[in-house]
């Protein structure tokens, strides 16, 4: 029971945070949404921020499993992997009509300069995503598939800043576009 509570705030929490931000999110807003009192919140955590890095392991937690059924899918090979992630969540923002991005992102841009802690947990979250990107590339670099000299490291890191880059611009312009050219450039100039 305990374990269900915390889980309904978090998925409370997550959805209007990521809807609306976490400074524009009100506790009480949120457990109304989690349909729990008010007292439970603070049973598990101790304050807003708390719950700020409780979401981002959650949001990590859910992004990687999404990511790992499909990066690792043994049926496919990597590269074809890589872009078949990179659709599916691009039709997932295409579906939202352009709207919300990535919730790490929108953390990381609204409380990275007002918490050293949540700025320290974004970082572990995008370093956490370059690496499951690494291991593909890695695996298309013993394959021969990757363009010479790409060290996949390198690679995967750059590949995590320029999609958080392709969504703040879909954001701004309600657009799929600059997600589509993420993917054109990614996938027929850098990778190959």
């Amino acid at each position: 029971m305990k374990r269900d509570t915390r889980q309904a705030i978090l998925l409370a929490g997550a959805e209007l945070i990521h809807r609306q931000g976490f400074n524009r999110t009100g506790i009480k807003e949120i457990l109304d949404l989690a349909g729990v009192p008010k007292g439970s919140f603070y049973f598990y955590f101790p304050s807003k921020e708390a719950f700020g890095l409780a979401l981002i392991d959650h949001f990590t937690e859910h992004m990687g499993g999404t990511a790992r059924s499909i990066l690792f899918d043994p049926g496919l090979p990597p590269l074809e992997r890589l872009a078949r992630f990179f659709a599916t969540l691009r039709e997932k923002f295409s579906d939202l009509h352009c709207a919300r991005g990535c919730p790490i992102g929108n953390l990381s841009q609204e409380m990275s300069d007002l918490s050293p802690a949540i700025q320290q947990r974004v970082c572990a979250a995008f370093s956490g995503m370059a690496g499951l990107l690494a291991r593909v590339l890695g695996e298309a670099a013993e394959r021969g598939e990757l363009s010479g000299g790409i060290d996949p490291d390198q690679a995967a890191a750059f590949i995590v800043d320029a999609w958080e880059g392709a969504l703040l611009r879909m954001k701004a312009e309600k657009r799929i576009d600059p997600l589509l050219r993420f993917e054109d450039i990614i996938f027929t100039r850098v990778l190959r």
